[in-house]
């Protein structure tokens, strides 16, 4: 079975941005936008809320052929049967994510503002990294920036897909696009906004 590409708006939910009532709803719209991946990112202590919140969008997704990925909680994807997980630096090695998850697994790994990080996740197995962040982000304004120049040396040194994360919009998202970038990974920008679905269609105009 072939993997699906890691390629156009890659959609992270947002507990602080998209109220629990309105989680499936929000979801949807994205990815009527043209989402091509759905993260899962919830850091709430409520596991049995988290579990719910996974299972029922990774009934979503399953009914619309997009990939869900859990942020950060291996388990958590094993459970709901999602279609990957992402690690960062603080998670279980992607060695444990492989192993639990198996070869079919979509695992992407946050390489931050380091190229190194990369050369080895790729080398380890990764489905892709992600680099950021690239811009000031309004979800994570305290977070390491990466550069537009890091994005181009790790295109020419990766085979594997590129993500770019952080206070990506539609207006500099062509740069990140021009300097290698596969995927844009995006919060604020898709779930912030009154129109949901056509906040996501910029996005998705942009890899037409």
């Amino acid at each position: 079975m072939t993997k699906p590409p890691c390629r156009g708006l890659y959609a992270i939910t947002d507990a602080g941005l998209i109220p629990d009532q309105h989680l499936i709803h929000a979801i949807e719209q994205a990815i009527l936008g043209g989402a091509q991946l759905i993260q899962y990112r919830d850091k709430s202590s409520d596991l049995a809320r988290r579990l719910a919140q996974a299972q029922a969008l990774n009934a979503l997704c399953r009914r619309h052929a997009i990939p869900l990925i859990i942020n950060d909680d291996v388990e958590l994807a094993f459970q709901v049967g999602a279609a990957g997980v992402h690690v960062g630096q603080d998670d279980p090695t992607f060695a444990v994510a492989r192993a639990r998850l198996g070869d079919q697994a979509l695992i992407g790994v946050s390489c931050y503002d380091r190229l190194d990080l990369a050369l080895v996740a790729e080398q380890a197995g990764a489905d892709h990294v992600a680099f950021g962040a690239m811009f000031p982000s309004p979800t994570k304004p305290d977070e390491v920036r990466a550069s537009l120049e890091l994005l181009r040396e790790a295109r020419a040194a990766l085979t594997i897909p590129i993500v770019a994360i952080g206070g990506i919009t539609p207006d500099n998202a062509p740069l990140l696009l021009d300097a290698g970038a596969d995927a844009l990974a995006v919060i604020s920008g898709v779930f912030a906004q009154s129109d949901i679905q056509a906040a996501a269609r910029r996005y998705a105009a942009l890899f037409a």
